[in-house]
């Protein structure tokens, strides 16, 4: 976790948020909660929760639980995903509001088998379908199927 500090802000501008160190590359993910919540597929990078500073009011849902989902209650944009189990949980933050994030790359990809279709991300990077992701992590509820 070394990666520059970076800041972004939502559509709107109403909330801005600034990552002092971040891990330096982004992950995919291809489940149904999450196709639900960002349209196709959703990609983030993480930030510890030391190194995130949110300005703006921004707001919470509850998606599981243990985890939560932020958006800008102004303009809609999504901003993170969190566990929720312990206060220093760290961010997955949406690449998207960061200029500067142009340029982290890609390093894996989850539940690929459940991938919309024209949205198979290509690129040498690790990759796991639902079963391979679910057997490794027994705590998740499934992908809503």
């Amino acid at each position: 976790m070394g990666a520059a500090m970076i800041e972004g802000h939502c559509l709107c501008g109403a909330v801005t948020v600034t990552v002092l160190r971040h891990a330096g590359y982004t992950g995919a993910c291809h489940c149904r909660m999450c196709q639900r919540w960002t349209g196709g597929l959703f990609v983030s990078f993480d930030a510890p929760a030391d190194a995130v500073t949110v300005t703006g009011e921004a707001t919470r849902h509850a998606s599981t639980s243990f985890a939560e989902r932020a958006f800008c209650p102004v303009c809609g944009s999504h901003l993170w995903m969190r566990d929720t189990d312990r206060e220093d949980a760290p961010y997955d933050l949406m690449p998207g509001l960061f200029d500067a994030a142009r340029g982290i790359p890609l390093k894996s990809e989850i539940y690929t088998d459940r991938a919309l279709p024209g949205l198979a991300l290509a690129g040498d990077h690790r990759r796991a379908t639902r079963a391979e992701y679910e057997a490794k992590h027994a705590h998740l509820e499934g992908d809503m199927s």
